[in-house]
């Protein structure tokens, strides 16, 4: 794809960006529309966000838990950026987001790792866990700019990485012993409840086979497009959503419960 479509596309992501608007997916509207034609708009997209204020500050991973592909018609993860206006730390007494105003909002229950140094490509999981200081419970809200979700995954890609949002929860610690760590993030669970009944369960091995395998997936992909910058130390990465996703309606009010990682409950309420 030529770089004139790449800038069209990319103009027309941050025009939209912030508003409830929905747009027909790019792969059917340019051709060759592919996740390396993708990470080229990602990039450029970052650019034109930095340059009007906004400071990247981590990496989200989507479509990590292949128990949704089939769902959203995706077979591998995608990832794109987040920035300093999209992710927010919880308040321990009264947190709330809105999202009145999103396209199909969807809320997620999420593992964020921390990372004190940047990881490389080819590493496994204990050279990973090195690279992580603290870890954190997070709802990702997401949202499609394409009509009832449908889209590529280049699409996915391309748009923001379908984020909108990140909520953080307190910072927790890893045991100090490296394989205690590593076995605490490849089996931890997780419930996520809902003020109105509904609630689902997930498992660490869900995303990937634990966040650390994401971690992992992450520092591989990004060698794989030139345009994309390097994990950096003092990053955020959120490993995907660790169950179903979830509409995210206005009004309720979501928790989640950790077991097997000592962590505190979140509790988002929508607005």
């Amino acid at each position: 794809m030529d770089q004139i479509s790449t800038q069209q596309i990319s103009g027309e992501l941050v025009a939209i960006l912030g508003t409830h608007n929905q747009v027909v997916p790019f792969s059917q509207r340019y051709e060759g529309f592919d996740l390396p034609a993708a990470y080229e708009v990602v990039s450029c997209v970052k650019a034109l966000r930095v340059a009007r204020g906004e400071t990247s500050i981590g990496r989200k991973v989507g479509f990590t838990n292949r128990h949704i592909w089939e769902t959203f018609g995706v077979s591998a993860p995608v990832w794109n950026y987040v920035y300093d206006r999209t992710v927010h730390e919880a308040n321990s007494v009264d947190s709330s987001f809105p999202v009145s105003g999103l396209p199909e909002p969807l809320i997620e229950p999420e593992l964020v790792l921390h990372l004190s140094m940047a990881p490389e490509s080819g590493m496994g999981e204990l050279e990973l866990l090195a690279c992580v200081d603290w870890v954190a419970a997070g709802f990702e809200i997401v949202h499609s700019i394409f009509p009832d979700w449908k889209f590529s995954a280049a699409d996915g890609a391309a748009a923001y990485g379908m984020h909108s949002a990140l909520v953080i929860g307190s910072k927790a610690s890893l045991p100090a012993d490296s394989l205690k760590a590593l076995a605490v993030l490849r089996e931890f669970s997780v419930k996520l409840s809902c003020d109105t009944g509904d609630h689902r369960e997930g498992h660490a091995s869900d995303v990937l086979g634990g966040p650390l395998k994401v971690l992992g997936h992450l520092a591989d992909e990004i060698t794989r497009y030139p345009a994309s910058q390097p994990l950096q130390a003092g990053e955020i990465v959120t490993t995907g959503t660790l169950t179903e996703a979830m509409p995210a309606l206005p009004g309720s009010t979501w928790t989640t419960h950790f077991d097997g990682i000592e962590m505190e409950p979140l509790q988002l309420r929508l607005e």
